[in-house]
């Protein structure tokens, strides 16, 4: 399936591991060189400003949402494509859901991860039915994946987790996946 646009949800840091920034910097590229439009954070610093700028060096189209309350702690992106500016972190992140057809899920903090789950939770309470894709670079995620398996093993699921939420452990393997399922219908 090839999406039109996506939602890539990280942190404002780049992190130990400088495979979580040549992953970012992969991603934006292939976003780009896929004519998938990158809707992001806005930031300009971390993985955000990485994912972003590599979409750009490839004249990717990129779109920021922003709260206010972060323009200068997450350095605001003054070289994307479109910019928002938004009140607060539930209109970035509803902003965001809405431009998007899909969602990535790179390394991140608390912020990555609320992010994440409640895309993963709209999906489960059938609000929408958009992908929702876990780039796990390095294994990033590892222990996150164990506690859903918990969730699941425990009966704390209604679902099986897999059917909501794809893992992958490269930018590469990601696009060959979308590239195998390029003739399904885009999720609505």
């Amino acid at each position: 399936m090839m999406f039109k646009s996506v939602a890539i949800f990280c942190g404002s840091k780049t992190g130990r591991d400088p495979i979580y920034e040549q992953h970012a910097k992969d991603l934006g590229k292939l976003l780009a060189q896929n004519d998938i439009t990158l809707v992001y954070g806005g930031a300009d610093k971390g993985l955000m400003g990485t994912v972003a700028n590599a979409a750009l060096k490839q004249n990717g189209k990129v779109i920021g949402v922003i709260p206010e309350l972060l323009k200068e702690l997450e350095h605001q992106h003054e070289g994307i494509s479109k910019m928002y500016i938004v009140a607060d972190m539930h209109v970035r992140k509803k902003m965001m859901y809405e431009m998007c057809d899909a969602a990535i899920i790179l390394p991140g903090g608390f912020g990555t991860l609320d992010e994440l789950f409640e895309m993963v939770t709209w999906n489960n309470l059938n609000i929408h039915n958009k992908k929702i894709i876990l780039l796990n670079s390095a294994g990033y995620y590892n222990f996150l994946i164990g506690h859903i398996n918990n969730m699941q093993s425990q009966d704390f699921l209604y679902t099986d987790w897999k059917d909501q939420l794809k893992v992958f452990e490269t930018p590469d393997a990601i696009f060959s996946w979308m590239d195998a399922n390029k003739n399904q219908n885009l999720p609505g």
